[in-house]
């Protein structure tokens, strides 16, 4: 357990932590500050200026002003019920089942399943799906965002649009462009499939619409008309590249609306990451735009289940990234392009959408600043410009395409922000979705991991593995399953109450010390489908 966890969990149990904290710490800019305390910087997607860091910090040896404290003799506990547990946990959670005939052809997806647990407050994650209705395939999308949720939020709501209109066809775009023009109605292009807190931002839609307008306007006029087939990969590049540069075009030409104007420049200045798959048939494409992750579930003969990786993480941890970003600069910038695992020192992920204070000139973005909003003119943020910035643009939301062709063997699909996988090993990711869609446990001995456990303990441990498996789940939805594994598992893996209890009880200003937002997608494969899709090409 980290040190932090030990720290505050036991004020957490007198509910001595908000006095004790709001003693020890205090912030001599409040309105520079954002709520939560100190964070260390390496669980932090960005990280401030150290100019900045003087802003909000710990007085000195504060721990001394919690030991004048009095506890109660008999420290009192307050967990959560199984029922609050469940009712947070499912909260946002959501569930389709995919009709096994759309019209077009058989689907090779069951049904999809997905959820989400804040940390921040709001929430920076988003997730969306939809099926595309003028074309084949289905899309599915999870958006992690950072420095506000405003670009991941439109993110979540256009980029599915760019890809949709990128894999029509010239004569449908012709057909939806003359239905605009003779104001006939529109043919439906998405079926979308939304959690009711999945929101839509009615103010921008008009302004979306018309870039998207303009998108297709283009892809028209590049078109000779001749029919060839899309290709797919070639369809999601230019969707991201895309939707980046009007989120970009529309920052520097505002509003005449003073709310758009701050909300368009808003979405720029913040940044997301995208993680999509498009599913046709056996066919599965997935576009990855930064660290979120998709992970391929495959059951062996055996019963067994193997994690496949159909994503990269685009951050320093890939030599290939790290490779890519010297070479795109002067070979004198080689050792502060990327300082201490970070762009330019401040940015974990190397591709993003938004986030132009990586990619616009300086010049340029003083220029919006000067002519922007009060708001946006007084903000430290806004105004800071990265260290060793000389020749933008040091980020790109250019996406990673990775194509697997499904087969029986592939029952589901992973996409997850990084605040799953900052919390769990791939593997134990899918052997648990695995067996929970299943609802066969392939027995492993009981792994303790260096640590001493007593007869007691491990009579424990078979008895819960035991009731596990002949009890029935009482999650109904594989990402709620999941979530509940990430956040409640002790150090043998298994889900501790206890443990689950308090980490949800953190308060919104603790919660992201311990973890970040997580927003899971489990897509279910149909392998009697998949099965006659090879049978049919041999």
């Amino acid at each position: 357990m980290p040190a932090p966890t030990q720290l505050f969990f036991p004020l957490v149990r007198n509910c001595e932590l908000s006095r004790i904290y709001g003693t020890a710490c205090y912030c001599h800019h409040k309105h520079l500050c954002c709520s939560p305390p100190y964070i260390p910087q390496n669980r932090l997607r960005y990280t401030p200026h150290p100019a900045y860091a003087t802003f909000c910090r710990p007085r000195e040896n504060w721990w001394q002003y919690t030991q004048g404290r009095r506890y109660a003799s008999t420290p009192q506990k307050f967990y959560l019920t199984p029922p609050q547990v469940n009712s947070i946990l499912k909260a946002n959670e959501y569930s389709f089942k995919v009709p096994e005939f759309d019209g077009k052809n058989v689907s090779s997806i069951l049904g999809f399943d997905s959820n989400q647990l804040p940390a921040n407050a709001p929430i920076e994650d988003r997730r969306s799906a939809a099926t595309c209705l003028q074309t084949r395939g289905m899309l599915l999308g999870v958006f992690d965002g950072h420095a506000g949720c405003a670009c991941s939020q439109a993110v979540s709501e256009r980029l599915f649009y760019y890809i949709a209109v990128s894999l029509l066809p010239h004569e449908t775009l012709l057909e939806i462009e003359n239905a605009v023009e003779s104001g006939r109605a529109l043919l439906p292009i998405l079926q979308w499939h939304k959690h009711p807190n999945d929101y839509f931002s009615k103010e921008a839609s008009k302004l979306y619409f018309n870039s998207l307008r303009t998108y297709w306007q283009e892809l028209i006029d590049l078109n000779t008309g001749e029919s060839a087939d899309i290709d797919v990969k070639e369809a999601l590049i230019n969707a991201f590249k895309r939707l980046d540069n009007d989120i970009s075009l529309e920052a520097q030409v505002g509003d005449p609306n003073s709310f758009l104007n701050y909300l368009v420049l808003r979405v720029a200045f913040s940044g997301a990451t995208a993680c999509v798959a498009h599913v046709d048939g056996v066919d599965l494409h997935v576009a990855n735009t930064g660290d979120s992750r998709a992970m391929l579930g495959v059951q062996e003969e055996d019963g067994s289940w193997s994690a496949v990786t159909l994503s990269n993480d685009h951050n320093a941890q890939d030599e290939r990234e790290l490779e890519r970003l010297k070479l795109e600069h002067p070979k004198n910038e080689a050792k502060s392009v990327v300082k201490q695992d970070r762009l330019l020192g401040l940015l974990m992920p190397f591709r993003a959408f938004g986030d132009v204070k990586f990619k616009w000139s300086i010049d340029l973005q003083k220029r919006v600043i000067e002519s922007g909003p009060d708001q946006l003119n007084d903000n430290e943020y806004t105004k800071f410009i990265p260290p060793n910035y000389h020749t933008p643009p040091y980020l790109t939301a250019e996406p990673e395409v990775t194509y697997h062709r499904l087969r029986p063997q592939d029952k589901f699909l992973v996409l997850a922000t990084d605040g799953l996988w900052e919390t769990m090993h791939r593997q134990d990711v899918v052997r648990i979705v695995g067996e929970y869609l299943t609802g066969m446990h392939h027995q492993q001995p009981i792994a303790v991991g260096g640590y001493k456990v007593t007869l007691g303990q491990m009579h424990g441990l078979l008895t819960e593995r035991r009731a596990k498996m002949s009890s029935v789940f009482e999650d109904q939805n594989a990402a709620t399953h999941l979530i509940r594994h990430a956040v409640g598992n002790n150090e043998f893996g298994a889900v501790d109450h206890e443990r689950l209890s308090k980490m949800l009880s953190l308060p919104e200003e603790l919660a992201r010390m311990y973890r970040d937002d997580i927003t899971i997608i489990v897509v279910q494969f149909n392998s009697h489908v998949v099965g006659a899709y090879q049978n049919q090409e041999q």
